[in-house]
């Protein structure tokens, strides 16, 4: 037999967890108990035994941390934490600081080892969004790195809110200047002098040519009383840019490898930058214009999420020019679906259109229209997480829609009736479209109307006609594909609301 040991016990506030629109917020006293398994909290009733609430396994937990919150606490214990498991948020609120340190220490040792985040939320979602970043997404990517174990001086450099300019963080337990000793995450701007020459600066005495050479100065020097802490520190892999023009690849430092796979714009080949491997799109010169290749280039630099494939740089030294990604091991998506028929689980397939759908909720809430998403332009990791990828089409638009004045090409069996007919495109269009990308996921990877032509298929949408229900998916996913494909297209979901119904339905949706 197997014991489960007690690590921890205590009486303590739970926040609920509303996970249905609908449920109420109230904050109830509850007996926690962590032990090697679980993470258990009971409704004590005098004279009687505790009632048990609710119990989270251990191995669902992705991340535990402290909340810092400016706002007044509705309860009598004053010391809030958080732990994200599954899709949901368990607010927790310990009587006082030396507790909540317990606490939070005891549950990160027990998790480290599990699937965590990469950033986090260190304050409260409250009235539809996150009060420390604004994301109107409960499931949005978080936007503080996540230290899960509490390493004096774990670090990254990060894109800042303000175009080209980078951000510092690091993770401190030195006290504050109000005397704060909760530990906690400290921002310093990396500055460059006036000109643009590429030197890089947090203390103006000290300047450096590179990101690199000024992050190891601070390592181990307290020059300009800058305050980065003075330690062994870790390093977030991430690409750093030291030209003028910052998203500059030096080709010197290009390997390129084998084809991997081609495109309407050129060749993918596989390559190694900086001993990182990376996918190389080799622009052919008579598919896109020197202009067009900047405006591809432009798109992806400006955006950054988890479930986009990240553009690391570009490469316009060389001929032809190039666009440099991060490689996506298991290719493209349909290619994905087509080689594991037979052998995906509802687990798998509910998990990638989850990934899709957040990836678009951070493009529609940038203001982006993908304009072609399809399985083909997703890609897959090594870990079966899903990327959307190929943003030639994209556009950034200020009233959500776009008409394209040219009329270019367009994937007719992906495409919303007003794109057939007026070349008007939206995030709706691409809600439309999304609802294509998910019966491709439940039909393992087939064709949409796979023995109609083009004509055909615009004829039956004419006609109000829709694709059929896959085999493999359940109610509840056919019903969200029927809602994308939606006449108007006001009565389609956005993508935060999909994002929103996907993550409300179990692992394994009936």
């Amino acid at each position: 037999f197997i014991f489960n040991v007690v690590i921890l016990k205590g009486t303590m506030i739970k926040k609920s967890q509303q996970k249905k629109r609908t449920s109420p917020c109230n904050y109830k006293e509850r007996l926690f108990v962590l032990d090697t398994q679980d993470l258990k909290y009971s409704e004590r009733r005098p004279g009687k035994k505790p009632m048990m609430k609710g119990c989270i396994e251990l191995s669902r937990i992705k991340c535990v941390e402290i909340v810092c919150t400016d706002i007044p606490i509705p309860c009598i214990y004053k010391y809030p934490f958080q732990v994200f498991h599954g899709n949901h948020y368990l607010y927790i609120f310990a009587p006082d600081n030396d507790c909540r340190q317990r606490w939070v220490r005891a549950l990160k040792e027990e998790t480290k080892n599990n699937d965590l985040v990469a950033k986090y939320h260190p304050n409260f979602w409250m009235d539809g969004k996150w009060r420390c970043c604004q994301q109107s997404e409960k499931l949005a990517a978080g936007c503080y790195v996540y230290d899960p174990v509490g390493y004096e001086g774990a670090f990254m450099v990060r894109n800042s809110r303000q175009a080209g300019v980078y951000t510092v963080s690091v993770f401190t337990k030195a006290p504050g200047s109000n005397g704060e000793k909760n530990p906690r995450v400290k921002h310093y701007l990396i500055r460059q002098t006036e000109g643009g020459e590429g030197t890089f600066y947090l203390a103006e005495k000290y300047l450096f040519s590179t990101i690199p050479e000024l992050i190891h100065y601070h390592q181990h020097n307290a020059a300009g009383n800058c305050g980065f802490p003075q330690t062994t520190v870790l390093f977030t892999t991430l690409p750093f840019f030291h030209t003028t023009d910052q998203w500059e690849v030096d080709p010197e430092e290009l390997i390129l490898g084998q084809e991997i796979g081609s495109g309407q714009f050129g060749l993918v080949r596989e390559g190694r930058w900086r001993e990182t491997k990376v996918a190389v799109k080799m622009i052919r010169e008579e598919c896109m214009s020197d202009d067009d290749f900047k405006e591809e280039a432009k798109v992806m630099m400006r955006l950054s999420h988890c479930k986009l494939v990240q553009l690391y740089g570009v490469c316009t030294q060389r001929s032809p020019m190039c666009l440099v990604f991060e490689f996506m091991e298991n290719g493209c998506l349909s290619d994905y679906l087509k080689e594991r028929k037979g052998h995906l689980t509802q687990n798998l397939m509910w998990g990638m259109c989850l990934d899709v759908s957040e990836g678009m909720a951070y493009l529609e809430s940038s203001n982006f229209i993908h304009r072609d998403l399809a399985a083909r332009n997703c890609l897959v990791s090594k870990n079966d997480e899903v990327k959307v990828s190929d943003f030639g089409m994209t556009r950034f638009v200020l009233d959500d829609q776009y008409t394209s004045s040219q009329c270019s090409k367009f994937p007719v069996k992906w495409s919303a009736p007003e794109v057939i007919k007026f070349c008007k495109f939206s995030s709706k269009s691409d809600v439309w479209s999304f609802g294509v990308l998910m019966w491709e996921v439940y039909n393992e990877g087939r064709l949409p109307y796979e023995n109609r032509t083009n004509a055909e298929v615009v004829e039956s949408l004419s006609a109000g006609l829709r694709l059929l229900k896959p085999r493999l998916a359940p109610d509840t996913i056919y019903q969200l594909m029927e809602w994308c494909w939606k006449e108007k297209p006001d009565d389609r979901p956005t993508f935060a609301l999909l994002l929103h119904e996907l993550a409300s339905l179990t692992h394994e949706p009936r």
